[in-house]
């Protein structure tokens, strides 16, 4: 039976919140949408008018569904040219979810979605539904077809690998806002030193080229050798302009929640760098160049009020 209006007036009131849900389990705005799509043919194939709690049955499909893909994505990432890393989503983008507490922030901040590469797909699914979205574990438990026990072990163990992997301390906005024009002046700067003393000891620098742009194969680590890396990165030369298309205009902007500069030229993002801010200094600079996750930022950004740059780079 074909859906009626209200039946795809009920599927697109819930597609926010899925599009939320397939973002932060994928790390992937272009994959989170074709995932919302496939729970929409499922939905339309359904006898919509026996399902007693659609948005159960809604984010049930749904979850299933990216826990496929992220099954075969584990495969195709072994084969990724260098360092994997999520698409950025500018700040306002819908697709970030819901951000009225502390864990729904964190639970998409790029540095939390980068950790959960670490997980298996079932804790990644746990700690989503649980951190993001709320849901008790009575409900989890039916959405992924086991036990409320398990639910709980799986959402202990999935929050300990995230707390490992980090050791972060709140920065208030205007805090990193003057951390963030400092890292970019030092960098566009040419002096070590000054980068040094914004970094961790043990900061890393990781980019994500996909293969189409060139990055580092493996992840820089060190205060030291970081701060030599971004100094050559932000280094002027013709060979860059090639590749970028032209000489980047640098904005300090917000990507997934956090501090964030961008590097746009003629309209078009060509890197979003986001920096995770610690009470100690910069402890991580993860570079996103791949312009297949960077069409959607683009896109947003062509909307955005965004002055002028702070630097125009090379």
């Amino acid at each position: 039976m074909p859906l009626t209006v209200n039946d795809v007036e009920r599927f697109e009131a819930s597609r926010p919140r899925l599009e939320a849900i397939a973002y932060r389990l994928l790390g992937s705005a272009g994959e989170a949408e074709d995932a919302v799509q496939d729970t929409f043919l499922r939905w339309q194939a359904a006898d919509v008018d026996h399902i007693e709690v659609p948005e159960a049955w809604l984010t049930k499909v749904l979850t299933n569904l990216c826990l496929n893909q992220l099954t075969s994505a584990r495969s195709r990432r072994e084969t990724y040219v260098g360092q994997w890393l999520p698409e950025p989503l500018l700040a306002g983008d819908p697709m970030l979810g819901p951000a009225d507490t502390a864990e729904q922030r964190e639970s998409v901040s790029y540095a939390v979605l980068t950790l959960m590469e670490r997980l298996s797909p079932n804790e990644r699914a746990v700690y989503v539904l649980r951190e993001a979205f709320d849901y008790p574990h009575r409900e989890i438990a039916e959405i992924l077809d086991i036990t409320e026990a398990a639910s709980q072990q799986s959402f202990h163990r999935a929050k300990k690998h995230v707390a490992d992997g980090r050791a972060r301390t709140e920065i208030d906005e205007t805090a990193a806002q003057r951390i963030i024009e400092e890292f970019l002046a030092a960098a566009a700067g040419g002096q070590i030193e000054p980068l040094v003393r914004l970094l961790t000891e043990d900061a890393i620098s990781i980019g994500d080229g996909g293969g189409k742009i060139p990055a580092r194969a493996k992840a820089v680590e060190g205060a030291v050798a970081v701060a030599k890396f971004l100094r050559g990165l932000f280094a002027p030369g013709e060979a860059k302009r090639a590749l970028a298309g032209g000489a980047p205009e640098v904005y300090a902007w917000t990507a997934n929640g956090g501090p964030a500069l961008l590097a746009v030229v003629d309209g078009q993002v060509v890197g979003v760098m986001c920096l995770e801010i610690t009470g100690e200094g910069i402890a991580a600079v993860r570079n996103q160049i791949n312009p297949d996750k960077l069409e959607r930022a683009t896109a947003h950004w062509a909307n955005a009020d965004h002055g002028e740059p702070l630097l125009i780079a090379f």
